[in-house]
């Protein structure tokens, strides 16, 4: 009898083809290794020399004064980010650099390089572009979209992609912190806020001429006239200086400098 239960039996044993577990998410999964792997190309690869500049190793100097001398690796962002800027983008040889300097295994860097965005693994313009389109600049002023489809226009490139003189690199990224001036970009290390189509037209054209020319750069801030994040109708409080004393601050209940009455 028992027997011929078995194979009935079996059936229900069988391992099941049925998943058991539901995806997260239902676009298709995207497995790329852009972002972490690193490919040798003819201007960066470990052939490349790099070396840090007379001027910067006495600012790699200074930098190593402010970590005890066994605890030295914790400079690893700051020497990346000047190797960065003197070389124009962080290569697998500036990594490879800042690895001996510090005396760590090459690997620790590039994990760090591969994992803050601020270190750009390949070659970019002379500026670099970063539109903010985080909800607050695309609700202030004229909307960060108006902004994206006026660089997209002048510049003729999308987000991702370097102009053919090698002048402009423009990409989008998060917040940056503005939002009180929005819509804004950040070009190189400055701020460029309150903006229009017709303004960052104009200022992406002053660039360029600097960059072809020599003229001076435009100054950075916000370009409808406002002094920083100041309200645009004008100062409505703090019109005069306050007159008190410091009595009127001073606590009734008994508490003296900090100290309860005795």
């Amino acid at each position: 009898m028992a027997s011929k239960l078995l194979p009935r039996a079996s059936r229900w044993l069988r391992p099941t083809s049925i998943p058991q577990y539901r995806s997260f998410s239902v676009a298709p999964q995207r497995l790329s290794d852009a972002l972490m792997v690193h490919r040798n190309k003819p201007e960066n690869n470990p052939s490349v020399p790099f070396k840090f500049s007379e001027q910067n190793l006495k600012v790699v100097d200074e930098i190593l004064k402010r970590y005890p001398s066994q605890y030295k690796k914790a400079a690893v962002m700051p020497l990346l980010d000047l190797g960065q800027r003197q070389h124009g983008f962080t290569s697998i040889s500036v990594m490879n650099e800042v690895a001996r300097m510090l005396e760590m295994p090459p690997m620790r860097v590039y994990e760090v390089a591969t994992f803050y965005t601020m270190y750009n693994r390949e070659p970019v313009g002379k500026y670099f572009v970063q539109i903010c389109t985080t909800t607050p600049c695309q609700l202030g002023g004229c909307g960060s979209d108006a902004i994206v489809k006026a660089i997209n226009e002048h510049l003729g490139i999308t987000p991702g992609h370097t102009t053919e003189d090698g002048i402009f690199t423009y990409v989008e990224v998060e917040c940056l912190g503005a939002c009180v001036n929005a819509p804004m970009v950040q070009i190189n290390d400055e701020y460029y806020e309150d903006l229009t189509p017709e303004s960052i037209k104009s200022l992406l054209t002053a660039l360029k001429e600097s960059a072809t020319t020599g003229a001076k750069e435009p100054a950075p801030g916000p370009k409808s006239g406002r002094n920083t994040c100041e309200n645009s109708a004008g100062l409505t409080s703090l019109h005069e200086v306050p007159e008190w004393t410091p009595e009127q601050f001073m606590r009734k209940d008994g508490v003296f400098d900090g100290e309860a009455k005795q």
